[in-house]
């Protein structure tokens, strides 16, 4: 099969002048008395980071984290190298409780309800290049950095390494170049290194801007440091004798983005004090076959230094855990003593049919951290080779859950739908109510699509306390404003012709997984009541495009997606192609609140995916699942059980219908035992119940009618023995009323009592 081209792995043979210049680069500023080092490269020996004598220290004549060239400052770094921990050297705060493990895979977002983020770019500017950390600084400019290309000047010279200053708001965007190439930085690792930037933040008008070195491969980043320009980016410091973080430690940095100037003093989290920076090991993304230099990002790190001090590396304090309260950060200048803040083991696309080195992908990469100050939340953009990955979190420091993730399928290189690498949110572009904010990212390479400085528009909406429709209706939820579509992947880049109430369409979400589960459906950012889902099938191909099975029903509450309890499809399900384009079923079920609703299953056809036209969602009123028992296995998801009596469901041989009935059987006195199903009912509506009972001595008495909260209607029955029989009980929902349990049962009191179900129903008028 054909290999799959990377978006930002540059091909070698297609690289020829970005290779040449990267050679030519690494050879301006060598580092000296660095020694080589053989690792598994492109033919090449690439060369280790250098580690000169003193590779934290600060510049000549700069100050120390304590303000001063202390001795306290010099033991700092001398017990970093041996391995003793600087407050416990200096006999300072006794040593915090050590933090609790993360979880491999963040717990879903529980704060957000919908997120929409376009398929493509909307604004593209007149430049070139890829990456773009970018800061919004006091004189109201957005400065950034890009890598490979000529910024916002084409015509200039290609370079590895540059900075611009952009102005004008997203529908009139305007740049140019200020510094390229060795006016912005150094190469330190010798032999198949380039620079390349990874984050920029803002102090007022001061510009830090964090450049690594990065094999011409793209499979290790061994070395980072930080610059620094005071004249808008035109002119770049920095000191020239090491790397601030040499070997393959936190060589990949961001910063958390503030808003203008990096903030004020109503930033919380003292981001008034502090610029906060996040950083990963070994590389920017994962280290691809055949390559595998260093072990793929998995985990986040953070590090916080006074924005007066950010190029002094003995100032940069490292996330080190929590104080036993399990809350309060504690911080070590030992970067030895880092711990994560994020991690996530998830990857992406475990087997595609293009197979190569598109497999397998790791989710943690450089992107950005910003603060959305209108919605109080930091939100973290990642993303791997062809997905979107978005967090959020109330702290710096965690704990982060995931927002969303996007994916735009294996062949995002069609104009219609792609992702992007490096992605950041600008703080200049978020809106005054933080729910509209432009996401930049890129793709490879010259060019191409989207190796620019680019912009889509991503709205998003935080989750809303209450119930949107607590009362039944006709009405399709899928239809509500605010409905967001969701999916697994889409081939069509566009997932509109879900909820456009045409079920004669067909979309899919061939995507080139391999994969063992498609999803359609909705989320939306205030709570549905719903006991009903009806879906249209697409259109089956000769390679997929169906479901093997029944696909299950899944709503989502609290972030957390869950199977609907007793659903019932009231038509039997056809797997495969067999039912043809635009099959439609409805699956009932009792009634569930949540935020979002789903179809899950698995897809068919040799190439592993399915196919659907339109969705529609109801809560409907009187809907009773299953009143003949002839779906039920059991007691506990759509009919449920009250009381402590033996009971279950018989198969075969007692019922008044088809196969199954329910039963209840006491041999002492026990009080009322009821079978039981909830419904949606309207106020002020009659609901008629209707029960087939039969009962054997000595039970006389049956119980049938409505329960809801704060109040019950039940009638009791006399019954007759041995046979089955009608009973019927009306009830009128008070006012206020939407939700109520169907009841009925008997009263063990004594005796070997038998009380049997069949043919429930419920009419409402």
């Amino acid at each position: 099969m054909k290999p799959v081209r990377r978006r930002w792995s540059r091909p070698l043979a297609a690289s020829a002048a970005l290779a040449a210049l990267a050679l030519v680069s690494t050879t301006v500023s060598p580092a000296v008395g660095a020694a080589p080092q053989a690792h598994a490269g492109a033919g090449a020996a690439l060369a280790a980071p250098p580690a000169p004598p003193d590779s934290s220290a600060p510049p000549r004549g700069s100050r120390s984290a304590t303000g001063q060239n202390s001795l306290e400052a010099k033991r700092a770094v001398m017990n970093d190298r041996v391995g003793i921990g600087a407050q416990q050297a200096a006999g300072a705060a006794a040593k915090p409780a050590a933090p609790a493990a993360l979880p491999d895979v963040p717990p879903p977002s529980d704060w957000i309800g919908t997120i929409d983020i376009p398929y493509r770019n909307s604004v593209v500017t007149k430049s070139e290049g890829d990456l773009w950390p970018n800061c919004w600084a006091a004189d109201d400019a957005v400065y950034a950095a890009w890598g490979d290309g000529a910024g916002f000047a084409p015509a200039n010279t290609f370079v590895d390494v540059g900075t611009a200053r952009i102005t004008g708001d997203v529908n009139n965007l305007s740049g140019s170049n200020t510094a390229t190439a060795d006016g912005v930085s150094q190469v330190w690792t010798k032999g198949g290194f380039t620079r390349k930037p990874t984050g920029m933040t803002c102090v007022g008008n001061t510009l830090y801007l964090a450049v690594q070195d990065l094999a011409i491969n793209f499979d290790q980043a061994p070395a980072a440091t930080i610059v620094k320009s005071t004249d808008g980016g035109k002119t770049w410091t920095w000191d020239k004798r090491a790397p601030m973080f040499p070997d393959h430690v936190f060589t990949t940095i961001w910063f958390a983005d503030y808003g203008k100037g990096g903030g004020d003093a109503s930033s919380p989290d003292e981001g008034d004090k502090y610029v906060y920076a996040y950083g990963l090991d070994g590389n920017w993304r994962e280290s691809p076959p055949p390559f595998n230099t260093v072990p793929d990002p998995q985990d986040v790190f953070l590090a916080r230094v006074p924005k007066d001090k950010v190029q002094q590396r003995l100032a940069w304090q490292f996330f080190s855990g929590y104080r036993a309260d399990g809350t309060t950060p504690t911080w070590s200048k030992r970067i030895s003593d880092k711990k994560s803040v994020l991690r996530d083991t998830r990857r992406d696309y475990p087997l595609t049919f293009n197979g190569g080195d598109g497999e397998g992908l790791s989710v943690i990469s450089q992107g950005g951290v910003v603060y959305n100050k209108a919605l109080g939340k930091y939100i973290y953009t990642s993303w791997s080779e062809f997905n979107y990955h978005f967090y959020e979190s109330d702290t710096p420091w965690g704990p982060w859950s995931r927002m969303a993730d996007q994916n735009f399928t294996s062949f995002d290189d069609r104009a219609v739908q792609y992702g992007g690498y490096g992605t950041t949110f600008p703080s200049k572009f978020i809106s005054a109510d933080g729910k509209t904010m432009w996401l930049q990212s890129n793709r490879c390479c010259p060019g191409q699509i989207g190796y620019s400085f680019a912009l889509r528009k991503v709205q998003l909406e935080p989750a809303q306390d209450g119930v949107a429709n607590p009362a039944p209706s006709d009405a399709n939820l899928a239809r509500d404003p605010g409905t967001q579509p969701i999916s697994r992947s889409v081939r069509q880049a566009s997932l509109a012709a879900l909820n456009d109430g045409v079920s004669t369409g067909s979309i899919d979400d061939y995507d080139g997984e391999i994969k063992n589960e498609s999803f359609w459906g909705y989320t939306w950012p205030q709570s549905r009541r719903m006991n009903q889902l009806t879906f249209t099938t697409g259109t089956p191909a000769a390679d997929g495009g169906w479901f093997v099975a029944a696909p299950r029903v899944q709503y989502r509450e609290d972030g957390v997606w869950k199977n609907v309890p007793g659903a019932l499809y009231t038509t039997p399900f056809k797997p495969g192609a067999a039912d043809g384009t635009n099959a439609t079923y409805t699956v009932q079920f009792p009634p569930v609140t949540g935020d979002g609703i789903r179809i899950v299953g698995a897809p068919g056809g040799d190439h592993r995916y399915s196919s659907i036209a339109e969705i529609s969602v109801g809560h409907r009123a009187g809907q009773l699942i299953d009143g003949g028992f002839e779906n039920t296995g059991g007691y506990g998801e759509a009919w449920t059980f009250r009381g402590t009596a033996p009971h279950g469901i018989d198969n075969g041989c007692c019922s008044r219908t088809g196969k199954r009935n329910a039963w209840v059987r006491t041999q002492e006195a026990l009080g009322p035992q009821y079978v039981e199903q909830t419904i949606a009912v309207t106020p002020g509506s009659t609901i008629d119940v209707s029960a087939w009972i039969r009962t054997f001595d000595p039970v006389t008495t049956a119980y049938l009618g409505l329960r809801w909260d704060g109040g019950e209607n039940i009638a009791k029955l006399t019954t007759s023995n041995g046979e089955y029989r009608q009973y019927q009980h009306s009830v009128t929902v008070p006012a206020g009323v939407t939700t109520a349990t169907v009841v009925t049962g008997y009263s063990a009191d004594g005796g070997d009592a038998i009380f049997q179900l069949d043919d429930v129903s419920v009419a409402v008028r």
